[in-house]
Parts: C-alpha cells; structure tokens; sequence
C-alpha cells in the first residue's frame, strides 16, 4: 500500500475507534470521503484506491453483527446471571474457545456478540445444578451457511462449563457432514483430534489441536470421532456409566436411526438409575439442521417416524434435559403440533420455551447480497441445459457432453483460484459446487465429463501455458482469456498474463470429485492441505445441500428443481463469508432460480422481522408459530409430508402488511380474455363513480376507490389454481372481514411501461405500455406463465409506494434504516416491499398492468399467450384475525405445484 493510502487508514482507524456504535459499509466510506476532503489528500488519493482501502478498512473493522431477537414462554425464569454472580460456573471452556475466536480472526464485535447470544441461548436452558426435574425446547434459527456451528459450539463450552455432564450433537443424515461436524468440535471444544485416539501408536493418540494448544488441564471425553460414529462397544470398553466421568461427555452422531437405536440401548443398559429408569446427569442435545428428518413427518399424527420418535424418545431418558434445534430453514420446525403430547414418547420437539433469531454478521454474503443487490456481478443464467441436462431426468440419462455454460463455469473457477493466488492467497482453499442432478449416477458422469474438460485445459497449459502471448494461438487457453475478460478483466490482482503464468499451479492442484453416498464419492479432506490450499470442483447432489461447509466456495453451478422454500435454502452453499475473494464469486443458475431466491429472501427476511415485532410485544413461541402458519406463502415454506397433515389442510392466511402477486397465470386463452374484460369493467366502473386520475410517473392512479369494485374484479380474475395466494376464495374472505374498515377505500393503479418505444394497448378507455417479463419454459409447457424474471416479481421494485405521500416514504425507510443500524447491517439497495405495506393508515393499493412475456419460440411451441393482464396488491396492516381456507390437496397435485422432497429423490434408483 502506497505511504499516502496507510496514512488514510490510519487517519480512518483513529476516527472509528473514537465513535461509538457499529459502523457499517456506508459510515466507513463517509469517514473516508470527509479526511479525503482535507488538504492532506485533496487530489491525490484516486477513486479505485478508496474504493480499494474502504473494503479492506470493512473486512478489519467494520463488521458487526446484532444479537438478535427473542421470543420466550411466559414461565421464563433467568438463573445464569445469579449462578455466575454466586460463583457455580467457571469459564475454562469458554475463555478457550474465545481466544480461538480471537486466533482465527474474528472482529470483536463478532465475538462480543457471540458471547452475548451464547449467554441468552444458556439462559434458556434448564439450570444443571437444580436437581429437580425439568426439561426444555427451543430453536435457534440462523442463516445458512452464516456460523451456526460456530455459535452452538460456544454453547456448549459453555454448557460444559454450568456443569452439563452429557452432550449430544446430532449432525446432518450423511457420514460426510457428522465427520465435519465432529472436526469443528474437536477443534472448539475437545482439544484433541478424534481420529487419533483409536490410533494403534501411543505416540500418533495425542495429537493437540485447536483450544487444547492453550490449555490442557482439561480434555472433554469424546465417545465419538471423527472416523467413527457413535458404536456401543466402544463406548462400553471406556466406561459403564456417564457419572463415572470427571469431565464433560460429548457424542456428535449422524441423524440415522440405527445410531439412535445403539445410542438409547447403551444409555438404558449402563447409565439409567434401576428404581426411575431415568439417568440422572443433566443432558444437552442439539439439534443440527434441525428441520431436516427429525420433524414427525408421518400423515397422522399416530404414525411417528422413527428419527423423530428416538429423539423423543432420548430426551425422555433424562431428568434434566434440553433440546436446541439449529436451523436457517426453520418453518418446517415451526409446524410442529405444540399439543402433541402422548405417554411413551412425551412432548415433540416443538420449541415451547423459546425461539431465538441470530443476526447474521455484517460480511455475510448471503440472498440480499447475491440475487439483490449485486445480481448482475454475481449471477449467471444457465439457459442451455434443457437438450443436454434437463431439469428433469431418469437415473439412466446419458451426459456425452457438457452444457457450455457449465463449461464456462469450470474456466471461471479456474481464472478465479489464479486470481486469488495473485491475492497471495495460495494457501487458503478454493472449491466449486456443482449441483446439477439428484441421481449418484448421473453425478458419477458429470463428474467424468468435468475431470475431462479440466484435464484438457491443463495439458494445454502444459505445453503453451509459458509462450506468453503466442499461448492464446491454443484454442482451450485462449478460451480461457475469454472468460476472463467477461468476469475479471476489471477484478483487482487480475492481469491476464500474469495469471496466464500462474494457470499451472492451479491445474496441477485441481481436482474433481463427487460428493454422494456411492462407492465412489471422496471425502472433502481441507485439513491435509499443507502450504497450498484444497482446489477442488465437487460434484454431487442432496450431499452438497444440506450443512456441508465448502471451504473457500468460489464458483456455483446450480441446476436443481425444488420450489420449496427450506431445500431451496439449504441448496445455497454459496452463501457465507467470502474474505478478500468476494468480488470473484460466481453463481450460474436457471433465470427461475434467481427469481425464487430472491423471493424466498424476501419471506425470511419478514420472518426475522416478525420474530422481532414478537418479541417487542412478549409473544409466546405457540404465538409465533400460529403467526407463521398464517403467513401467506406458509404453503410452499416446507415439504408437504413436514407438514404434519393429511390431505386437506386448512389454514388461517393472513395477508396482513404483504405483497401479494399474481406470479402464476393459467395460459388458457378464454380465461385471459375474461380477465381482460374483468379489467376494462373496472375502468369504467371507476370511471363512472367520477373518481380523478392522477398521473405519477408509474401510470393513471384512482383513489379512494370502493371496496365493491375491487371485490368485483377479483371474484371473476383467475389466475392458476396452484397459487394459494391468489385463491379468490382467501381474498374474498379476507377482504368481506375488512371491508367496512381498513380495506373500505382502495388506491388503483394502472400501470404503464415508460418505454417510448412501447406500443400502447386499450383496457377499456385507458392506454397502458405493456412489460417485458420473463417465463418460466418448464411452466409453460405445463400450460402455466410463470412471471417470475430474475425478480419474481410482476411488478417493479418500488411500487407499494405509489398512494404514499413523501413523508409517509421517508418515515418508513429512516426507520428501517434504524432498524439496520441496530442490527448492524448494511441498508440493502433494494428495500424490501413489507416496509411501505406495513405503515398503518395507508389504503390497500392494487395494481394492474399488461404483461408481455418473453420466451423462446421452441417454448411457445407454436402457442403464443400474447399480451397477459396481471395484478399487485399491497395489503395494509390490519387488527382484524384472518379466516380459515380449506385446501383439499393430493400427493399428486402436491407434486405438480411444489415438487418433491429432496430426500425421496435422491433415494431413487442409487440413492445417496
């Protein structure tokens, strides 16, 4: 760094350290703008270098992270602060774990915070030194991919320190997940290396690692390693019983049912009292990706499913016992039945006690970041799939060729690991994900396909990667340059020929492997690295989706079909922290994937909302669960059979403070004629009410509206049976509730593409532009327009302001501002709708517009659905309860409107 720029940084440093509060992205750039304004620097410190240093500056000092919200049960009762002030509880575990925090890293404030959530999530679990009875449920639901191991390990520390004698950390359904698992909890917590304990030399045993280099006084008894799960006769041979231990015992086991099965015999033969058959040390069991095969995923409510009765079933053993689910996908845990309460397997595993919201570090590069605010940096469309990889396949579906997109996918993950090598991060590791078919053999050919694209390059790199700029002459090189120019030209460290140079380290290194339940897949091993980082491309399926950590995850190929909120979610491994590589990341994805994202982002992003408006008003997490259930899009959240429902389900749907659209649409010409007539009815029923229009920007606004006219268009608008959103059944219910209140008088707008070049179409007397939006070509082979786009929006960013006044806006967006500050977070460019839906007093706004969906001829299939009427309404808040709607819903329909469970796919054919 040039002497002028480390003055700056100094300058910037001293400034923030004598402020008080987070700073964020913003505040650290106006510091920087402000001392760049004094004579020091005027003119002499360019745009790209303050650019350059106020990243740098953010990743040292600016991240932050907030604590969080909290819901709780009426009969919360604090005990961590007395015990501590009483001297009950040391800290051994935790001040190790702290200062391993410390070593790898992490700004202060994270761990500050971490600290700080860690005490709340203990505070809520039962007191190990009260020796009557008791045992608690709750939730913690994070972000993926966000730190979550790294949180419930503080946990246990600090568990381990208030005196929990056994701990339990289920793990993920896959070997490959329990065994990372258990490696960050030999680092966080053990001190030991697992793998080497069963090792035949005494000497190879007592390998250190982690919080054991600190401290030794200590070591928790691990019956698990990390080569081996749970095993009876392992157990046995060290001790008998838990209470025989002097230190904390720990097991991190894999959420399968045999484990389970071996786990409660061994407890029931050696470590229950005789008189109680119960066993007396405190328990704490935590639950990783708590939604995923422990919900009671049976149809009735008697049939419990194995996982789901064990875990009942293990914290029944114990007197004293707490369950904690982890989860970033948590709906799944919140349809639980909290009334589900029978004699052999007691309460489920609903979080009855407490609820707790993490706030996802400031640096967290996760929906907002990628498919929001910097979508058109990071994402990539995958477009030609459909005659080579179609989304959907049979188990025997032949890959003779690759698409080219995943192609150039694979050249950017390797310019990129060169880049990063240029950034002097050679010994950091770099990985690609792809993520293409829910078939082992079908990964098992990609995989092949892949390893030949890369050694192709890499024997071109070997004989012309050194001849400078005669190099490009090589057809796979100068492909290569090709990509790079469209991704890095612009990135920092990115010099064509300089890379070029380095493109042999790289693909000497690389290497591609599957990631599955088959023979063939291969364990992703970062810790045998040495001086040089791991450059893998791993390839696999449902292994690759839920909790496995990809160290350094750079480039993401993702081409999966899932329109269930929590799979979705779990899918993005590409979420996380990306330190110093941020601008390098890549997602390529189908343009439908983008858009439900983006509106899966939206959804949890209320969800964290609505847990903080919770706890403002001491909810209850009975509470928070019925208002979930009644959230509008609770239908698609989570698999069906996590639902805990037969066929018909019905369901309060509150549309309270939402946005709701009409994202799918029936290409059923005579039903889109009678749309457009419903539309032009409107206009002249307004029209001769005498209402005035207005003409903002956006199109021809009417208020004040009456409520029948708005009711009238809906109840003959039809749009595809499949949206439960729009059901003219739940709006007419919803709206008959409200309509001599809230929802009396309606804003209308029509509105109107600002493109010139546009042509303009009648509905009735108006004149409306009509807009481009994308469709969906699987949908629309099925008959159904699919308005999504990259957005999953019919309308456009900002609408749900139309009707507000200016101080209504600025008042709604300084408080989300606010709201961002408290939490520690970056202000996103795209405010979210709900934050203008929800300010009280506004009118309910609908909107109308043409829609003019773009798809290729192929789709079309000689079939064009023309220009489409579609709709928007912004739903005001409301006191009034919502009603209940039945939905009468088979498997197979289920199938076709939100498709299937991740898990029963991959156990088709060679299940992973």
């Amino acid at each position: 760094m040039k002497p002028l720029l480390s003055s700056l940084e100094g300058m910037t440093s001293m400034y923030m350290a004598s402020q008080t509060g987070p700073h964020t992205a913003q505040s650290i750039r106006d510091i920087i703008a402000q001392l760049r304004s004094t004579p020091m620097f005027a003119g002499k410190v360019e745009d790209d270098e303050v650019e350059e240093l106020a990243r740098l500056i953010e990743e040292k000092y600016g991240i932050s992270m907030g604590l969080g919200a909290i819901v709780d049960a009426e009969d919360f009762r604090p005990w961590l602060r007395d015990a501590r002030i009483n001297g009950k509880i040391g800290d051994f575990y935790w001040s190790r774990y702290r200062r391993l925090l410390n070593l790898k890293g992490l700004p202060k404030s994270v761990i500050d915070a971490t600290d700080e959530v860690t005490d709340r999530v203990l505070d809520r679990l039962g007191d190990p030194k009260n020796m009557s009875p008791w045992s608690r449920r709750g939730m913690v639901v994070g972000h993926v991919q966000s730190g979550k191991t790294a949180n419930y390990t503080g946990l246990i520390c600090k568990a381990a320190d208030a005196g929990y004698r056994l701990i339990v950390v289920i793990a993920g359904i896959h070997n490959n997940l329990r065994n990372q698992t258990q490696a960050r909890i030999d680092e966080g917590f053990i001190g030991r290396d697992t793998g080497r304990l069963a090792h035949s030399n005494k000497a190879q045993r007592q390998k250190i690692i982690g919080v054991g280099t600190f401290d030794q006084r200590e070591f928790p008894v691990s019956l698990t390693n990390t080569l081996r799960d749970f095993n009876k006769a392992t157990a046995t041979t060290n001790t008998s019983q838990i209470g025989q231990y002097n230190v904390p015992v720990v097991l991190v086991i894999k959420k399968n049912s045999s484990t389970l099965k071996n786990l409660l015999e061994w407890l029931k033969e050696h470590s229950v009292h005789q008189g109680t058959q119960m066993v007396s040390q405190p328990m704490l069991l935590i639950d990783d990706e708590a939604d995923n095969a422990s919900i009671n995923t049976a149809y009735s409510r008697d049939e419990v499913t194995r996982i789901n009765g064990q875990i009942r079933e293990l914290l029944s053993l114990f007197h004293r016992c707490c369950y904690v689910g982890y989860t970033a996908t948590p709906f799944a845990n919140i349809f639980i039945d909290p009334d589900t309460d029978d004699e052999a397997l007691k309460q489920d595993l609903f979080p009855r006690h407490f609820i707790i919201g993490l706030d996802a570090p400031s640096n967290y590069f996760g929906a907002q970041k990628v498919f929001l605010d910097a979508r058109d940096r990071h994402v990539r469309l995958i477009d030609d799939n459909e005659d080579i990889l179609p989304m959907k396949h049979k188990i025997d579906h032949p890959v003779d060729v690759l698409p080219d997109s995943l192609v150039r996918a694979v050249r950017a993950f390797i310019v990129a690991r060169a880049i990063r090598n240029a950034r002097g991060q050679q010994a950091a590791h770099a990985s690609m994900l792809v993520n293409a078919s829910r078939f082992t053999d079908v990964q098992g050919r990609l995989r092949s396909r892949i390893a030949d694209v890369v050694g192709r390059i890499r024997d071109a790199v070997v004989v012309d990667g050194g001849k400078g700029r005669a190099a490009l002459r090589n057809p796979e090189i100068a492909a290569l340059h090709a990509v790079w120019e469209v991704e890095y030209a612009d990135a920092d460290n990115a010099d064509w020929f300089d890379l070029q140079a380095r493109l042999h380290e790289v693909l000497v290194a690389a290497r591609v492997v599957e990631v599955n339940a088959s023979k063939r897949s291969q364990a992703l091993d970062y810790d045998q690295a040495g001086e040089h980082g791991v450059t893998v491309i791993a390839v696999g399926g449902f292994s690759l989706s839920r909790g496995l950590t990809l160290e350094g995850l750079t480039v993401s190929y993702f081409l999966r079909n899932s329109m269930m909120y929590d799979t979705l979610m779990q899918m993005g491994r590409w979420f996380g922290y990306r330190p110093g590589y941020e601008d390098l990341c890549r997602v390529w994805i189908p343009a439908d994937g983008v858009g439900w994202y983006a509106h899966i982002h939206e959804a949890m992003d209320d969800l964290q909302a609505q847990l903080k408006r919770m706890e403002l008003v001491n909810a209850t997490p009975e509470q928070f669960g019925l208002a979930v259930r009644s959230h509008p899009e609770s239908l698609i959240v989570t698999a069906r059979n996590k639902m805990g429902t037969g066929r018909e389900f019905p369901m309060k749907v509150g549309l309270a403070g939402k946005l709701v659209e009409t994202t799918r649409i029936r290409a059923d010409r005579e039903q889109l004629d009678r749309n457009r007539k419903a539309g032009r009815d409107l206009v002249a029923a307004i029209r001769a009410r005498g209402l005035a229009a207005e003409h903002p920007s956006r199109g021809i606004l009417y208020k004040s509206v009456p409520v029948d006219l708005v009711r009238d268009f809906l109840r003959v608008f039809r749009a595809d049976a499949a949206d439960p959103l729009t059901d003219p059944r739940l709006m007419s219910d919803y709206i008959d509730a409200r309509a001599d209140g809230e929802l009396k008088e309606w804003d209308v707008l029509f509105a109107s593409a600002q493109k010139a070049d546009v042509p303009e179409v009648e509905l009735g007397e108006l004149g409306m532009r009509a807009f481009g939006r994308s469709v969906g070509e699987p949908d629309l082979r099925q008959g159904v327009l699919a308005i999504s786009g990259t957005s999953r929006r019919v309308g456009s960013p900002g609408d749900e302001r139309v009707g507000l006044t200016a101080q209504q806006i600025d008042a709604a967006t300084q408080a989300f501002r606010e709201e961002c500050d408290r939490q520690g977070k970056e202000v996103p460019k795209t405010l979210p709708p709900r934050i203008f839906c929800e300010i009280p007093g506004r009118r309910p706004l609908i909107i109308l517009r043409f829609v003019a969906p773009t798809v290729s001829d192929e789709a079309l299939n000689g079939k064009p659905p023309g220009i489409v009427l579609a709709w928007s309404i912004c739903f005001p808040p409301s006191d009034v309860q919502g009603g209940t709607v039945e939905y009468v819903v088979n498997t197979i329909r289920m199938r076709e409107m939100f498709g299937e469970e991740e898990v029963e796919e991959e156990a088709l054919g060679d299940p992973e």
